[in-house]
């Protein structure tokens, strides 16, 4: 029998991803197409401040989840190829800087010593989320936000998990879906507490030995690379500058572009996708269109090592909450997060983050961008910021918005489409890489489930 013909639309981690799964299968004939002229979608490293490999957007990924683990695996890296951040503690600045309180799961509440000590909330704010153990069980709708300021009151909510979430997806929580946070999902799933049910999963959690985030050394570029040697080597084929225009049915397969498959992978942020399902399958493309994103912009700079403030060393950075952010959402001392990126020169890398949902940045232009970065991280950080080197990266739509009940849209999504047409990627069913992976893997599943002679749902 000859091969199955697939196409994977999109060349990020989500598209690489299916396409490694693809090329393992003697099966399949794969191809790639990616639109732009690199691969890595929204994964990025380039030189800077004299080092080879500094981020330019995600500098790592979950290691406790196992699926980016085995896939950086997969595809060739090997364990003196990672790092994981140093011990290096995290701030958030209201007013002043002031620690991340010990004892949190993303933020909530999980330990009493910590929440009654800390300098970030008041006293009023603490006696609030102290009580938090005495209420009823909260029924939040999939709203993460009102989940969150029912059980502990707006202090917790917009100082500790709005500001680590919402940093994390750029993301406005009193907007997004709970169920796009698996772990606060799980926590409000199994527990009337939230904050007794924290204690018992930190209790369980593995040991504070095995690092949460590991990254290639070489930047997280490297994971691109090697996934991209990977579908090369098992005789795929991978095409870039090549954009798709149109699927359309043709008997049991698809036409792209003129060319015939027996199942394609989007791979593709939503709106692209949307574009390309118009024509087959109108209401699958105006529900795909309906999805929202956010921009962010990631400006890099270097700082003096002698005009570095003592009282930052070995700190790895600082979230701004909600009520009090200008431009800036957060700032990652990158050097001191990471050993592998401290410049010989003793000088500090700051990563700076700007713009989330609902605090658009597309107005600023480069200088105004970079300007209100040094500025406000200067203000935030209590010295006159001039920085060395600087870079700036627009990342447009780079953060898909998961409003309340996302992941039921989503379903009702892929319902309408056949198996063998699959989307994958952070528009759908999990922001971050280990999420895009898993995702990609479970779509591929789907299409091997299918046989060449199926007929094809068309709506």
């Amino acid at each position: 029998m000859p091969a199955r013909r697939v196409l994977v639309i999109g060349g990020g981690i989500a598209g690489l991803a299916a396409a490694v799964d693809l090329v393992d299968d003697s099966a399949f004939e794969v191809e790639l197409w990616e639109a732009s002229d690199r691969l890595g979608g929204k994964i990025a490293t380039s030189p800077f401040a004299g080092l080879e490999h500094i981020d330019e957007a995600a500098d790592s990924y979950l290691t406790r989840v196992p699926d980016a683990v085995a896939f950086a695996e997969r595809v060739g890296l090997q364990a003196d190829d990672l790092t994981a951040p140093t011990d290096a503690t995290a701030m958030v600045w209201h007013g002043a800087l002031h620690d991340i309180p010990g004892g949190t799961v993303l933020g909530v509440p999980a330990a009493i010593g910590p929440l009654v000590t800390t300098s970030l909330l008041s006293w009023k704010g603490k006696l609030r989320a102290a009580g938090e153990p005495f209420l009823p069980r909260t029924d939040p709708d999939d709203s993460l936000g009102r989940l969150i300021r029912a059980r502990f009151g707006d202090e917790v909510h917009e100082r500790l998990v709005d500001s680590l979430v919402g940093s994390i997806y750029a993301t406005d929580t009193d907007h997004s879906s709970l169920a796009a946070v698996p772990q606060l999902a799980d926590l409000a799933s199994k527990h009337r507490s939230l904050l007794l049910g924290g204690i018992g999963v930190r209790r369980r959690a593995q040991s504070p030995d095995s690092p949460i985030f590991g990254a290639p050394r070489h930047g997280m570029a490297r994971l691109i690379d090697a996934a991209e040697a990977y579908v090369i080597a098992h005789r795929g084929t991978i095409d870039t500058d090549r954009a798709a225009s149109t699927i359309e049915p043709d008997g049991n397969r698809w036409r792209v572009d003129g060319e015939r498959f027996d199942a394609v992978v989007l791979a593709a942020p939503a709106p692209a996708s949307a574009s390309l399902l118009a024509t087959a399958f109108a209401d699958a493309s105006a529900g795909l269109g309906s999805f929202e994103h956010a921009d962010v912009i990631m400006v890099r700079l270097t700082v003096a090592g002698e005009a570095w403030p003592e009282q930052l060393r070995g700190r790895s950075g600082y979230l701004v909450p909600k009520p009090v952010q200008r431009h800036v959402t957060a700032a990652s001392f990158a050097s001191q997060k990471w050993d592998h990126w401290a410049p010989a020169d003793g000088s500090q890398i700051l990563r700076v983050s700007l713009g989330r949902d609902g605090l658009p940045i597309d107005h600023l232009d480069d200088d105004s961008a970079l300007g209100a970065a040094v500025d406000e991280t200067g203000h935030h950080l209590g010295f006159d910021l001039q920085p060395g080197e600087t870079s700036l990266t627009r990342w447009n739509d780079a953060f898909a918005q998961y409003r309340p009940h996302h992941h039921r849209s989503v379903a009702d999504l892929e319902a309408m489409l056949p198996p063998t047409i699959g989307l994958v990627g952070a528009s759908y069913n999990g922001i971050g890489i280990p999420a895009c992976i898993s995702g990609a893997q479970r779509a591929v599943a789907r299409i091997k489930e299918t046989t060449p002679e199926a007929d094809q749902f068309l709506t």
